[in-house]
């Protein structure tokens, strides 16, 4: 079969066509026919080598995918083949014609749900409902200011936590990007470029802040974040490139909370009530992931380009 191969952590370029030996399904495995792969921006960090996970070289990115069940090993009773479904983390790489994953990993794909759809939501929708729900606690009524809303997990977010019943603020980078942030459901939508967004924030929460604030470039943000945050607010770190000077009096003046996540850190039990949630967004159109871009899979290197670049919105998912 054809699948992507890294030799060596780098650059795009990195990324390499092959032909790699098809896997079979052991206990407890399923191998699944991928129709699209989702590509995500930790993709790119972990193919830099800089990233917290470093896989043994050489490896197959990837661990989202939308696709149909080839094969299943001993054991396996939650998929059958010839079921739909999404893929949520992978043994051998979403990147690829086919994918082996541990039957916890794949899980049933809505008919109402495309492919492409379903290879945009294990990372994205799984953080985004795990930011929000499980680590920041949050409530109906209360107000969220979710910034990069137009990516992946920033659109996942709005939609989450508008059908919760929260006041959405999303902010994005381009004219694009925040007409799409408003279609999905947010009821105030920023430029946070501009100068005066942390103002607009407060004059939006007549002064008290933002509740739940979802973080995706700490680096840059972490510090306004604080001065945008209510009593008892919760700043939820979802995406970092870099270090940042705060004010930790920021925080204590408000009782605030900084809470840092990865989605692989997430228990079995959070693991099983994320998904369980996500199929009933999905079934319900609660949750309709938003796919920008189809490339094949051999321009993977490009998908990684365009990824990492100012201004990107939705998903960009890989056609083997």
């Amino acid at each position: 079969m054809k699948g992507i191969r890294v030799h060596r952590f780098g650059g795009p370029e990195e990324l390499k066509l092959e032909d790699v030996p098809a896997p079979s399904a052991g206990p407890g495995q399923v191998v699944v026919n991928v129709h699209a792969a989702g590509v995500n921006p930790f993709d790119t960090y972990i193919r830099t080598g800089a990233y917290a996970i470093k896989p043994q070289l050489p490896y197959t990115p990837g661990a989202d995918a939308g696709g149909v069940v080839l094969s299943v090993g001993d054991a396996v009773k939650r998929v059958k083949p010839g079921d739909r479904v999404y893929v949520a983390g992978t043994l051998s790489g979403a990147y690829a014609e086919l994918a082996l994953c541990l039957e916890s990993q794949a899980h049933p794909l809505p008919p109402n749900v495309s492919f492409q759809q379903g290879a945009a939501v294990g990372v994205p929708y799984a953080t985004a409902y795990r930011a929000l729900f499980q680590k920041a606690n949050a409530l109906p009524a209360e107000t969220v200011l979710v910034h990069g809303a137009s990516g992946g997990v920033g659109l996942a977010a709005v939609q989450f936590a508008h059908a919760h019943g929260m006041t959405v603020i999303g902010t994005a980078g381009t004219d694009k990007g925040r007409a799409l942030v408003k279609d999905n459901g947010a009821h105030h939508v920023l430029d946070h470029n501009a100068p005066d967004h942390v103002d607009q924030v407060k004059k939006i929460t007549e002064n008290r802040g933002a509740d739940v604030i979802l973080e995706m470039l700490a680096n840059k943000n972490l510090a306004q974040d604080l001065a945008m945050a209510a009593l008892r607010g919760r700043i939820v770190v979802i995406g970092n490139r870099g270090t940042i000077e705060i004010n930790p009096r920021d925080a204590m003046a408000r009782d605030a909370s900084i809470l840092g996540m990865v989605i692989f850190n997430a228990s079995e039990k959070e693991q099983t009530a994320v998904h369980a949630a996500l199929f009933a967004a999905l079934e319900a159109g609660v949750a309709r992931p938003v796919v920008s871009k189809e490339l094949p899979l051999a321009d993977a290197a490009h998908a990684h380009e365009e990824i990492i670049k100012p201004g990107s919105y939705g998903k960009i998912v890989l056609i083997p």
